[in-house]
């Protein structure tokens, strides 16, 4: 059953009626573009099949009641929470995103009302495929739903943005979000953070013989959020001793001598954000002219710069990355916020079964489990269901 019958399935047997409406939206892939957003840089994402869906009904209270179900349609239900006793960072648990967004709704001026809701979700969690971000987006348009109140797709992602960063207490740029509501089937979103500007670049892999492959390592390492913390602060540390708003501003023209002003510390967060900045360009450039095959060197080199200089990944990363090419793999890289989670490999079409098998022995090799392998194809972003 899809996410979306299996929210409303749920949603029946807790509450024993229909939902007013059931909205989703998807986790997602960064075709590269990694640790940019924060920077005011340039991502290129797209989003998945796989979705978080919500089913949801008004109440006439202030209540917000959280269930979330299973494959097998085991329900999990949190505390309920009355919107105006919302507080950052009181809710130890996974239903501190949709509360979160609820309370960034009301401190944003508008009105949600008290809700039943009801989660399903195949965005694998953990994995680095922003689930939370999926969590957060199908909160935020169901309760927009409820409300009856429409807003502009990058307006809803800063709400969602905010209640991660201030009501969960999760530093993230704002890529992941923006993704998940503003993606559309057949694309990648080329998106500049700093502007806000968004375009929607052809990305039909199929049609070139080649296909997007996702390698969830199933590993999660405890220095991830401590880490991607550091990193954004050494970044902002960075741009204030450059003299900078912020890392965008500094060009590869101008890395060398960048570089040369800074601690040793900083001067490689530096370098993997102005040389990545510079490879999304590359990486655009290519898709417009067709040129998708070209683009797996570039995905090599974002890796090497997310392990070496950026240094936000890990031995089950490197392994899947050089795994993949090693059998094959026109290139492969890190993706999401690193130390652990997935990678991504561009592959021919017709090696697929090849590739995934070669990755599979050299994990069982290692021995380490076995990853999660699957296609990655351009879907549609957040909206309503039913």
């Amino acid at each position: 059953m899809d996410p979306a019958g299996q929210a409303a399935a749920a949603f029946r047997a807790a509450h024993g009626r229909e939902p007013e409406g059931v909205w989703s939206a998807p986790g997602r892939v960064n075709l590269i573009g990694e640790h940019t957003d924060y920077n005011d840089g340039l991502v290129l994402p797209f989003t998945l099949p796989h979705r978080v869906a919500v089913a949801a009904t008004r109440r006439s209270d202030d209540v917000l009641t959280f269930g979330t179900v299973d494959w097998a349609q085991h329900l999990t239900t949190a505390a309920d929470q009355r919107i105006d006793d919302l507080r950052p960072k009181t809710i130890d648990n996974w239903s501190a995103y949709p509360a979160g967004v609820a309370w960034a709704l009301r401190a944003r001026g508008i009105e949600v009302p008290g809700a039943d809701l009801v989660m399903a979700s195949t965005v694998p969690t953990g994995a680095g495929l922003s689930s939370s971000a999926a969590v957060e987006c199908a909160t935020a348009v169901a309760l927009l739903g409820l409300a009856g109140t429409t807003l502009p797709l990058p307006e809803i992602a800063r709400i969602a943005q905010q209640a991660e960063n201030d009501f969960v207490g999760m530093p993230c740029g704002i890529l992941d979000q923006t993704a998940s509501l503003c993606c559309t089937a057949g694309h990648v979103l080329f998106l500049d953070v700093r502007s806000g500007e968004a375009v929607q670049v052809p990305f039909d892999a199929a049609a070139s013989g080649l296909e997007v492959l996702v390698i969830d390592t199933r590993v999660s390492h405890s220095l991830a959020e401590s880490e991607y913390a550091d990193r954004r602060r050494g970044c902002e540390q960075a741009a204030k001793t450059l003299g900078v708003t912020s890392l965008r501003d500094v060009s590869v023209e101008e890395l060398g001598q960048a570089e040369a002003q800074l601690p040793a510390e900083l001067a490689p967060l530096v370098r993997h954000v102005v040389t990545e900045n510079d490879r999304v360009r590359r990486t655009v450039d290519h898709l417009r002219a067709g040129e998708l095959r070209q683009i797996g060197p570039l995905l090599d080199a974002s890796h090497e710069s997310l392990r070496d200089d950026y240094r936000v990944s890990c031995a089950e990363l490197d392994l899947a990355v050089t795994a993949a090419r090693r059998a094959g793999a026109l290139g492969a890289r890190m993706t999401g916020g690193g130390f652990g989670g997935s990678a991504i490999a561009l592959v021919d079409a017709d090696a697929r079964e090849d590739i995934a098998a070669a990755i599979l022995a050299a994990f069982q090799k290692q021995g380490l489990r076995a990853p999660r392998i699957f296609p990655a194809i351009p879907s549609a972003g957040a909206g309503r269901d039913r």
